[in-house]
């Protein structure tokens, strides 16, 4: 392709005839031309976009723009929200000066608009429905990076996970974790490694200070069940719009790698439960992963070349991923080179490893008529430097753009109204309540001495705090059904139990798949009652729906 020489042949490069979402205005020879408009094919989202800029350049407002858009056209979108700002996608607007003079600038038709949205926390940890994984689902390579574990440490991790899956010795939360290690450096226990290289104390001890400190930390809360289901990011509103998913961060930002981590989680449980869809009109769903630095911080090339497989090819899946950081060197090569859609906020060169992210910026664009290195540092805020896939694939134009403005809030919405909006949600009986069944713990606390476990056959579902439910046979046949069910595809699509059953137990099944508790359930136990669960990348527990 020909470097463009003038802002027709930049804005010709932007024509597309298919839909598309308006980013903003060419900016060219010091002027705002909101005849030229900036935009990206919406076929195109699902291959992949870097955000990048220094702090307060605007890339928060660019996630809402692009978020809202892609929501308007019916694409569900997940953002997380590390500054807490972003809640204000779900309110109207307000215009004031500054967004009646940008609307202006660019030719933009504003309105106040909420979209409709879904608010989501950690744990349960700040405003939303608690999010949680089971430590089984998490898998070894993940938690481990979360520990902070070294490779030694990793591996040794990996094989207590192995037995644990063999073993039926279900591993929802910390205590069960903790309780199989203790087990393995045991007496008792010992023997039972030692044919698959064994556990040492040493590794044992550090494996068991880093979960005594982690829960200590308080964040025992983010592992157990309900265990939390990645379909729920792909529901539309009744109107048609997508559900705009925030997954509110504030509360945890002190802990980077234990967020980075859970978002990758996230990402790869999609991609393992998602079927191929190819080249699609439009995406199943754009997840922007905020931060995206603290997820390649001190990771191993092992977990760098998973993260590169799963982006690699999510998108076949009908998912667009993209990183948001502050400049293209934060993101591993290998990953960047996936990452088709670009907008480059201003970047600041203070100091002589500014300037060397500066030059890394320019080389990673397509030739271009504008001198980048000037042109980045001289942004203001609201505008960037954006490349992006045309309909055919190919690198459009590099085009300096002032952008739209969003046509919801640009704020939180403040705290009672969002805690309104949660305990509202459809969604919020089903993971509200923490729930602990008989896992691992358990079972080697009842287990007889000499035995790795106890028999199998009993559940015994709990609520918080310390009530106990009865009726383990009712449990029992509830788990059966649930892995029957889980195996068929859908709780959803639950088939009539077999006619060999009595009536009445018909009828008991019957009223517990209908139940939102069995639902939000009915994947962990389908799973974890098998002999042994089968893991992908990262060593995630791979799961039907």
């Amino acid at each position: 392709m020909s470097e463009p020489t003038s802002a027709t042949d930049i804005a010709a490069g932007y024509a597309f005839a298919g839909p598309a979402l308006d980013l903003g205005a060419l900016l060219w020879d010091g002027k705002c031309l909101p005849e030229a408009p900036v935009r990206i094919p919406l076929p195109m989202l699902n291959r992949h976009g870097l955000v990048a800029g220094a702090t307060g350049t605007g890339k928060t407002k660019t996630l809402q723009l692009i978020a809202e858009q892609l929501s308007a056209q019916g694409v569900p979108v997940f953002l997380a929200d590390v500054k807490g700002d972003l809640s204000g996608v779900s309110a109207p607007g307000a215009a004031n000066d500054r967004v009646r003079g940008r609307v202006a600038e660019v030719g933009q038709k504003w309105t106040a608009t909420g979209f409709p949205a879904e608010f989501y926390a950690l744990g349960g940890l700040g405003h939303g429905i608690p999010l949680r994984a089971t430590i089984t689902s998490f898998g070894p390579v993940l938690l481990a990076k979360v520990l902070q574990l070294n490779r030694t440490q990793e591996q040794s991790l990996g094989l207590i996970f192995h037995y644990a899956d063999q073993k039926g010795l279900e591993l929802l939360d910390l205590k069960d974790l903790r309780s199989v290690v203790a087990f393995l450096t045991s007496d008792e226990g010992k023997a039972e490694l030692k044919g698959i290289g064994g556990l040492s104390t040493a590794t044992a001890g550090v494996i068991l200070r880093s979960l005594t400190a982690f829960e200590a930390q308080g964040m025992a809360s983010f592992f157990g069940e309900p265990e939390f289901d990645t379909s729920e990011f792909l529901r539309t509103a009744s109107d048609g719009r997508g559900v705009v998913s925030v997954l509110e961060l504030p509360a945890v930002q002190e802990k980077p790698q234990l967020f980075s981590t859970f978002l990758m989680w996230l990402l790869a449980d999609l991609f393992h439960d998602l079927p191929e869809i190819g080249d699609a009109d439009r995406p199943r769903l754009v997840f922007f992963f905020d931060e995206a630095h603290l997820l390649f911080n001190d990771a191993s090339k092992a977990f760098l070349d998973s993260i590169t497989q799963t982006v690699r090819l999510i998108r076949s899946k009908g998912v667009g991923v993209f990183f948001v950081t502050q400049t293209p060197k934060d993101v591993p090569g290998d990953v960047l080179a996936q990452l088709g859609n670009r907008v480059q906020h201003a970047l600041r060169a203070f100091t002589p490893d500014d300037q060397k992210a500066l030059k890394a910026t320019v080389k990673t664009f397509p030739n271009s008529s504008y001198d980048l290195e000037e042109l980045l540092t001289g942004l203001g805020t609201g505008e960037a430097v954006v490349t992006v896939l045309s309909e055919r694939g190919a690198p459009t134009p590099v085009a300096a753009t002032r952008l739209r403005a969003p046509e919801s809030l640009m704020g939180p919405v403040d705290g009672p109204a969002l805690d309104l909006a949660v305990r509202e949600s459809s969604l919020y009986e089903r993971y509200a309540q923490a729930v602990d069944r008989e896992s691992a713990f358990e079972k080697l606390a009842a287990r007889p001495a000499g035995q790795p476990e106890s028999p199998r056959g009993t559940q015994d579902t709990r609520g918080t705090g310390e009530t106990r439910g009865t009726g383990e046979t009712k449990r029992t046949k509830e788990a059966r059904e649930a892995r029957e069910v889980g195996e068929a595809g859908d709780v959803r699509e639950a088939k009539e139990p077999r006619s060999r059953e009595p009536e009445e137990d018909r009828s008991v099944v019957e009223q517990v798949v209908g139940s939102g508790m069995f639902k939000s359930l009915a994947r962990s136990v389908g799973t974890q009652i098998g002999r042994e669960i089968t893991r992908s990348l990262f060593g995630t527990a791979r799961r039907r729906r």
